[in-house]
């Protein structure tokens, strides 16, 4: 992502039923705060979340990546998706999710990659499991002042036989 993009990053974090497991839409500041985050990563980790564009047209429908997060007091590697609304239940999430995962394994070398996602983002689960993830522990994120209840989904690196 790139400054270019702020305007379809906007549809996505000002909307509040996309941003329902937030606690709601983001305002401007919150918005530019995210991307200077990703753009931060992508500096000093080689990676974030990537807009997710579709060929056709060439917008920007989402954003997939790779971040680092702390999981029960553990950092680890996390794949992360979000998309315009307009483009849910279509399939784009879990393809981008599955590319990033496996850009984890194959060149960054990762033995495992786990997504939280909150225990009422029923979609967001559904993603985890399509990529093969797991439950491995539930734990409690306080975020916009509210205790949120997340599940830590992880898959594993099948080794090469």
């Amino acid at each position: 992502m790139h400054a270019g993009d702020l305007p379809a990053l906007r549809r996505i974090l000002q909307d509040d039923e996309t941003m329902t497991a937030y606690e709601g839409a983001f305002d401007d500041a919150m918005v530019d705060g995210w991307l200077a985050r990703q753009l931060e990563r992508y500096r000093d980790d080689g990676f974030g979340l990537w807009a997710v564009v579709l060929r056709e047209t060439g917008e920007m429908i989402g954003q997939a990546g790779l971040t680092w997060q702390n999981i029960l007091g553990e950092r680890v590697l996390e794949v992360g998706y979000l998309f315009n609304r307009e483009h849910w239940n279509r399939g784009y999430a879990t393809e981008a999710a599955t590319a990033c995962v496996s850009h984890a394994f194959a060149k960054l070398g990762r033995e495992r990659v786990w997504a939280q996602v909150r225990d009422t983002n029923i979609a967001s689960m559904n993603v985890a499991i399509r990529l093969g993830m797991t439950v491995r522990a539930r734990f409690i994120t306080r975020y916009r002042g509210v205790d949120m209840p997340h599940l830590a989904f992880a898959i594993d690196r099948v080794p090469h036989l």
